[in-house]
């Protein structure tokens, strides 16, 4: 039957790739298959990695000890154990996100999903994979939650188990674009709540978003899931926002 079905479905596929050639999720140019960026975009991506702060995952500016971190972890520790993206947030990497939460371009969910376990490593082996949750409203008007979108597929390339509603936004917040850490604090406190706290207690929970700017959500998020009774929390993102000064990362 499989093998019927890919006599099938290649000839399609061939037509429907003359007809809906694949293209590069940056800037819009025909590529040689699906899920990937073209060779200008992807030389264009700035790649996360050591030497980085353990706790948050920023970049360092020297190499040291694995378990160094950097001076805000220092003086503020998150509640979550570590965070980790692939990507800078800029350029081709922010044009993928843009393209997945306002362009309703879901396949690219699964792209994202690959980059990030990447950049996870191995997830331990109670991990359950849990996205930032949507307002309802935000949910109603977007029509899906990105983060959800992507934990999907962490989920089944990890074969990790998925608890999507794990945790409630309970409070609609404003946009925290422009908002410094502090604000962006104070914009989500109170606005989670974990709904089902049997899913996670005693366990790993992978927290799953697009996006980590000065991490006020996500930290919002594993506070609530510490109280709750997980064991810790890690962060997972596509992209972080870079601090002042961190401006130039190995490209890869």
């Amino acid at each position: 039957m499989v093998a019927v079905l890919a006599l099938v479905t290649t000839p399609f596929r061939a037509v429907v790739d003359v007809v809906l050639p694949p293209r590069c999720p940056g800037c819009g140019e025909i590529v040689d298959g699906d899920d990937r960026f073209c060779a200008a975009c992807f030389g264009d991506l700035q790649a996360l990695g050591p030497p980085q702060c353990a706790c948050c995952g920023l970049p360092l500016p020297h190499d040291g000890d694995a378990a160094a971190l950097c001076g805000a972890c220092l003086a503020d520790p998150p509640p979550f154990a570590r965070a980790r993206a692939p990507f800078a947030y800029g350029g081709p990497a922010r044009q993928l996100v843009l393209a997945l939460k306002h362009g309703r371009r879901l396949h690219l969910a699964r792209m994202m999903a690959r980059a990030m376990l990447r950049a996870a490593g191995d997830l331990p082996d109670d991990a359950i994979i849990v996205p930032v949750p949507s307002h309802r409203w935000r949910l109603w008007q977007r029509g899906f939650n990105q983060a959800a979108a992507i934990a999907y597929h962490l989920a089944r390339q990890s074969e990790r188990p998925l608890a999507v509603d794990a945790v409630d936004r309970i409070k609609p917040t404003p946009t925290t674009k422009g908002l410094g850490r502090r604000a962006r604090q104070k914009n989500v406190a109170g606005a989670f709540r974990v709904a089902r706290p049997e899913q996670i207690r005693g366990r790993t929970v992978v927290l799953v978003d697009d996006v980590m700017t000065t991490g006020a959500t996500v930290s919002a998020c594993a506070a609530k899931l510490i109280k709750a009774g997980a064991r810790q929390v890690e962060v997972l993102t596509y992209a972080h926002a870079l601090r002042e000064g961190q401006g130039s990362m190995t490209r890869v």
